[in-house]
């Protein structure tokens, strides 16, 4: 029976519930003279959000920051303990700029048993297994380095099921990832590509629903980027074109000024897609089913594995 692999333990798919896939609770970026507004160290104003979220009608997240990023495992069991949301952790890396410390020395199999051990056997000594692996490329290319952890990747897919999410860098490589993930025998509906609306070209994201992967529109809130109401028009475009099924929503929230825990009333939350985002879905014509896939449905098949 497939189940999906949490920080306290497995689950059966359907506890999961309204799930985001791509968010950040505990961690940062790891360089010395880091943007300080990228580190989330506070786990009392992350316990603030989580139980806002879980107020609002929130049940599941997925904890997208791995080892290079400031992982916590510790710390997001005793989150997901003391707010009853269900958090999953990955294994694996971002890119090349932060992942160079970690996998420069190590062969494409010493990077891929790390991945299959942490989905397997635990982190470290925490007994704590990841549920997803985590990897990705930079802009415009994609380096040696992110490519041995994309291939390592695609073996830790092989040996144990679980899904593989990507980051792209301002939207770029996606059909290069897919390509490159195939041919290591990992099946597009086991991808999820990461950070689509950073490139709202619709030609392109027409291409990349074509290839059967999954496809991450993860950055509503941040309206530098495009506003809302785009990401929308894109969502609401997509599901009349038969791709409802490879969407998945979220808001990749990693910096202090994110949250109105960290005293950032104004900022979206996680309640922003939930109470402000989900409405507009509405609007734009899609169905309460349409909504229950794109949150629901969807993320508890994507992230279900074993037997």
């Amino acid at each position: 029976m497939p189940v999906i692999r949490t920080v306290c333990g497995d689950i059966a798919p359907d506890r999961l519930g309204f799930t985001y896939l791509h968010e950040h609770l505990i961690g940062g970026a790891l360089k010395p003279g880091s943007d300080p507004d990228l580190t989330l160290d506070q786990p009392e104003a992350a316990a603030a959000e989580l139980r806002v979220f879980a107020a609002a009608g929130g049940g599941a997240l997925v904890e997208m920051s791995p080892v290079d990023y400031g992982r916590n495992p510790l710390a997001l069991r005793r989150l997901s303990e003391a707010t009853g949301v269900h958090i999953i952790t990955v294994t694996g890396f971002i890119k090349g700029t932060s992942m160079e410390p970690f996998v420069a020395d190590r062969s494409l199999n010493q990077i891929a048993d790390r991945m299959i051990a942490e989905v397997l056997e635990g982190i470290d000594a925490t007994g704590i297994r990841a549920g997803v692996i985590k990897a990705g490329s930079s802009k415009d290319s994609i380096t040696p380095t992110e490519e041995k952890v994309l291939r390592a990747a695609a073996r830790a897919h092989r040996e144990t099921g679980a899904p593989i999410s990507t980051h792209t860098e301002a939207g770029t490589m996606a059909l290069e990832q897919i390509a490159l993930l195939r041919s290591e025998g990992v099946p597009p509906e086991r991808m999820l590509i990461g950070h689509l609306d950073r490139r709202l070209d619709w030609e392109y994201h027409l291409a990349v629903a074509r290839t059967g992967a999954h496809f991450g529109y993860d950055q509503f809130g941040k309206t530098k980027y495009a506003p809302d109401a785009t990401r929308v028009d894109f969502v609401a475009r997509l599901v009349q074109a038969g791709f409802r099924d490879q969407l998945a929503l979220s808001g990749d929230l990693a910096r202090r000024s994110n949250f109105p825990a960290y005293g950032f009333p104004d900022a979206p939350g996680y309640a922003h897609l939930i109470q402000r985002v989900v409405p507009l879905l509405h609007q734009a014509g899609l169905s309460q089913a349409d909504v229950d896939a794109l949150f629901i449905t969807t993320p508890a098949r994507l992230l279900a594995f074993g037997d």
